[in-house]
């Protein structure tokens, strides 16, 4: 997903190609106390693991792998722990080849995935966002525009956002979960990606490649009052917002990306308070990036978020 359509499939090609590579990469899913900053591992280990989405009912979450679903499960009423959390594959239907969209709906009774199409079929650039239900199962296609890729419910369950590239340009959308004509957003010559509605549902923050910087911005879901909320040194991506919708995450590329965001890069996640306007660092550097937050990760109590870091095996 980048400025072009033609730069964005060269890079995503490029990010494909990538994956025997990823084959040497040890995976760390964890969860971040936001208030002490500590850091708890929920798994560790050579399947090439990404986008943890926490469910609504905060039993498990799920992340995915290889083009597959997993969910990472723990007792309910006991403390998650390394030792015992249990990785389980989600059934997906005919839609295979994941990408690292997908999330709950606000109920947790579904889940939209974005997949690059059915069993046989990885064509890359043809991504498409379906659902199906949150325990697993068939799945009912959404969009029919490609490439779609899925970011954000709307609070009432009734709407889906995402990034799709049409006519050249990958900008924000909006769908009705039900299907039918898809609603776009914005129109401007940098990519908008990253959609995700605030709890009260009054505006969508996306990020925006404007000026050499990935930026992170608002609009209204009627396609009204665009505005800038964080812009900085750095290229920021995917405003993750609190359940209560007075912070979100956002992770925090070192160096400039050129309106990419690359997996195996020097990255940070930070919290942006949209009250008083203050940002801190919630981690130190590591490896990570692509992969690492796509998807909205806050426990529903708003303690706590999940992501993804990295380490090249030898």
């Amino acid at each position: 997903m980048k400025l072009t359509l033609w730069t964005c499939c060269l890079l995503i090609l490029c990010h494909h190609l990538f994956g025997q590579d990823r084959n040497r990469i040890e995976s760390t899913v964890q969860v971040l106390d936001i208030a002490s900053g500590s850091i708890a591992t929920l798994y560790k280990g050579s399947r090439h693991m990404e986008a943890p989405n926490w469910a609504p009912s905060g039993v498990c979450l799920v992340v995915n792998s290889n083009g597959k679903l997993y969910t990472l499960r723990w007792p309910e009423g006991q403390k998650m722990t390394l030792k015992n959390v249990v990785l389980c594959e989600l059934s997906t239907g005919k839609a295979r080849a994941l990408n690292n969209d997908h999330g709950f709906s606000p109920d947790g009774d579904w889940l939209a995935i974005s997949h690059h199409g059915t069993v046989g079929d990885t064509g890359f650039f043809a991504s498409q966002i379906s659902i199906i239900p949150s325990c697993g199962g068939a799945s009912r296609q959404v969009t029919t525009g490609s490439p779609s890729y899925w970011h954000g419910w709307s609070p009432d369950g009734k709407t889906l956002a995402y990034c799709a590239a049409r006519n050249g340009n990958f900008d924000v959308y909006t769908i009705p979960v039900t299907g039918g004509s898809e609603t776009r957003l914005t129109t401007n010559p940098g990519l908008d990606d990253g959609p995700e509605y605030s709890p009260d549902g009054q505006y969508i923050y996306y990020n925006a490649y404007r000026d050499s910087t990935m930026e992170i911005w608002r609009i209204h879901p009627d396609g009204s009052g665009q505005e800038p909320v964080l812009q900085d040194q750095y290229d920021n991506w995917f405003a993750h917002l609190s359940p209560d919708g007075t912070q979100f995450v956002t992770i925090t590329y070192l160096e400039r990306q050129h309106g990419d965001h690359p997996f195996g890069k020097q990255v940070k996640l930070r919290l942006y308070n949209l009250q008083d306007h203050s940002i801190r660092d919630l981690t130190d550097v590591f490896l990570g990036g692509q992969g690492t937050i796509n998807v909205p990760s806050w426990s529903p109590d708003g303690k706590r978020i999940a992501f993804v870091q990295y380490r090249v095996l030898e």
